[in-house]
């Protein structure tokens, strides 16, 4: 018998990494989920975390950031390592392994970036993204900090990891030596490359010394900086060749400090739009060199690993949503993944919010001892109506428990508000998302009913109804809101109301930027072509700024900060996006009148027109659930979830978690 070949040949063609060969090319990169700071029971989620990333066939994977020491430590309770955790980690190694894959454990030092009081440096420079400033290390410091890389090491190798990878990007405290930003040290850990490159190799020696030969050495290369004063590709290269030569088995690419001005994992940048940086560096060392970023399919792992980019690719919120990537991609079943659609929103900006990390389109991620679902007792006969997130959420996961469910949809197609969203630019992913929803409901039989309006009688006989019916977009109480040139959100994202040159744009909540992020990209493909995105952000020789499509006023009530939006990790890339298509911003507005000249607002107590176009508006939702309201009145008994159940900011992760809640409980 002929063996099949592989769906992605160059993805799951073996790779030796220092002394072990691993049977794919897939790592799961480092994910800082929160649960690192929490102790022994912390640690017991994260076993179960890794565990069912290694049952879903990931071959290799990377901790979050644990500091060789206290003054490391990401926040005032981070976690750093000491010789007593050597016995606790063993419940995460243990569980990675018993399925045959492998981990390393992530070695981060913060140093300027530490959210703590004791924070160090290789000089005393205030990060822009931090209030406190670091004290300069001196010479005992830095031998300290390097031994206790080492004996960080040590205790990872007790506690049974496959190796470590060293944090040496981003810019935490490595990166922080071996860039002239921010290392004006005069001795000699400072000034020169090879002073400023002494710290990391004498870490990576460090390590290697105290670690057996098949004890896998990781390094985090900042490949490119993205900052004033950043380390040039010349000694990026040279760095690269003597973490090589200092111990190092492979090499993991870095992309942009956390205080760059230039996105690197949000939506906003393109599939794999970062490979093009690790790809120079091949052929300068002969150990294997990764790509990350934004690589969120196995079809783009494929092309880059074809393509010369690189010998691995690292993914890591792609596995946040689906534990199985590997495994579906090995089995050619693409299209069963549930895939990464860069929102940060449950993630990053969980974590930055001193919350667990999980995952907007997979509630289970980092949950997985905590939401459980299993066979149900007794199969029912369950209506759910509505077929954005919520209800799809929620049917599907009531129908792989064994329920008959039947999901009811007055449009011709699956996805809610989802269909709207994903006309702004980056947020196409949201295809995949209803890709994936679509198959898993065909899967396990739900009966999709599409263009059906259902009312109380189509819903008779069904044990359960779950009303997931939406919101719809409030008209704020404007006198000459009718006018001809006012439309709705969804007038425009639908396409069923074309907006003219100038717009204003009334609410900037998530949606309102979304909107004006919309109008002023509109026929730019920054989002999806790598070299484009380069030219417009300024990364490429021949950058250049784009004539926005649409002249965008974006107007609030309140005095909050404008055009950040709700996400804490992509608010800042909107509000760029803004300021450089010269995008007026006015907070603390009263809106007056809207007639012929335009838009008449108040602002601090002044008169003034907006004149323009169109008006889009963008102030809220109202939830949609009369017919919920008819069935409690009639004491039938019913679930509302989602919009429907409270509108506020539209809320896509709130809405699946309810609707898989709900799924697993029903």
């Amino acid at each position: 018998m002929t063996p099949q070949t592989p769906a992605y040949p160059h993805l799951f063609n073996p790779l030796k990494v220092g002394r072990q060969t691993l049977p794919n090319r897939i790592l799961m990169g480092s994910m800082h989920t929160g649960l690192e700071e929490q102790g022994v029971e912390g640690l017991a989620r994260l076993a179960a975390f890794y565990a069912e990333r290694a049952r879903g066939g990931c071959s290799l994977m990377v901790t979050g950031g644990f500091s060789p020491n206290s003054e490391g430590r990401l926040g005032s309770e981070g976690g750093y390592l000491v010789d007593e955790d050597a016995e606790h980690h063993q419940q995460v190694t243990e569980a990675v392994h018993r399925d045959g894959s492998r981990i390393l454990l992530q070695l981060l030092h913060a140093g300027r970036y530490g959210y703590h009081t004791d924070i160090v440096a290789p000089s005393a420079i205030r990060a822009p993204i931090n209030k406190n400033t670091p004290r300069e290390m001196d010479e005992d410091d830095i031998q300290r900090t390097i031994a206790d890389y080492a004996r960080a090491a040590q205790i990872a190798q007790a506690a049974g990891y496959d190796g470590v990878e060293l944090m040496g990007s981003e810019g935490y405290l490595i990166n922080q030596f071996t860039a002239p930003r921010t290392n004006k040290r005069t001795d000699r850990w400072g000034g020169s490359f090879e002073n400023r490159a002494r710290f990391p190799v004498q870490v990576i020696k460090a390590v290697r010394a105290a670690t057996d030969p098949q004890f896998i050495i990781m390094y985090r290369l900042s490949v490119l900086d993205i900052v004033e004063d950043g380390s040039p590709f010349e000694e990026v290269a040279q760095l690269a060749r003597l973490a090589e030569a200092a111990g190092a088995d492979v090499l993991n690419s870095g992309i942009g400090w956390h205080e760059a001005r230039i996105p690197t994992i949000a939506q906003a940048v393109p599939r794999a739009g970062w490979t093009w940086a690790t790809k120079k560096l091949m052929g300068t060392v002969s150990i294997p060199l990764i790509a990350t970023n934004r690589i969120n399919t196995p079809e783009t792992a494929e092309q880059v690993i074809a393509d010369g980019d690189a010998d691995m690719v690292s993914m890591a919120r792609p596995f946040l949503a689906d534990a199985g990537f590997a495994d579906k991609a090995r089995h050619g079943t693409p299209e069963q993944i549930n895939t990464c659609i860069a929102c940060n929103q449950a993630c990053l900006d969980h974590y930055f919010k001193g919350k667990d990390a999980t995952c907007l389109v997979n509630p289970r991620a980092c949950r997985e001892t905590m939401l459980t679902w299993k066979v149900a007792e007794q199969a029912r006969k369950i209506a759910i109506v509505g077929a954005g997130v919520a209800g799809l959420s929620c049917a599907v996961t009531a129908a792989e428990r064994g329920h008959d469910v039947t999901l009811f949809e007055a449009a011709g197609q699956i996805g809610g508000q989802f269909l709207l969203a994903r006309h702004i630019p980056g947020k196409e992913e949201f295809n995949e998302t209803l890709r994936y929803y679509r198959n898993r409901a065909e899967a396990f039989g739900v009966s999709v009913k599409l263009n059906t309006r259902a009312d109380a009688a189509a819903l008779a006989g069904f044990d359960e109804v779950v009303m997931a019916t939406g919101v719809k977009p409030r008209v704020p109480d404007i006198d000459g809101i009718d006018h001809p040139c006012v439309m709705t959100y969804e007038d425009l994202l639908s396409g069923a109301r074309e907006p003219g040159k100038r717009v204003a744009v009334i609410g900037a909540g998530g949606v309102g930027v979304d909107v004006a992020v919309h109008l002023v990209e509109r026929g730019l493909s920054s989002h999806l072509d790598p070299a484009q995105f380069r030219a417009t952000w300024g990364v490429a020789e021949d950058a250049a700024d784009h004539e926005p499509a649409h002249d965008v006023v974006l107007l609030q009530r309140s005095t909050g900060k404008m055009g950040s939006g709700p996400g804490k990790t992509t608010g800042w890339v909107h509000r760029l996006v803004l300021l450089r298509a010269n995008t007026e911003m006015i907070a603390d507005v009263s809106y007056r009148r809207i007639d012929d000249d335009g838009l008449h607002i108040s602002v601090g107590g002044k008169d003034r027109l907006i004149e323009c176009d169109s008006i889009v508006l963008c102030a809220g939702q109202l939830s949609v659930n009369a017919l919920a309201d008819e069935l409690k009145a009639d004491d039938r008994p019913v679930h509302v979830i989602g919009g429907a159940s409270f509108a506020g900011e539209l809320d896509a992760q709130r809405a699946i978690e309810e609707g898989t809640l709900l799924g697993a409980r029903l």
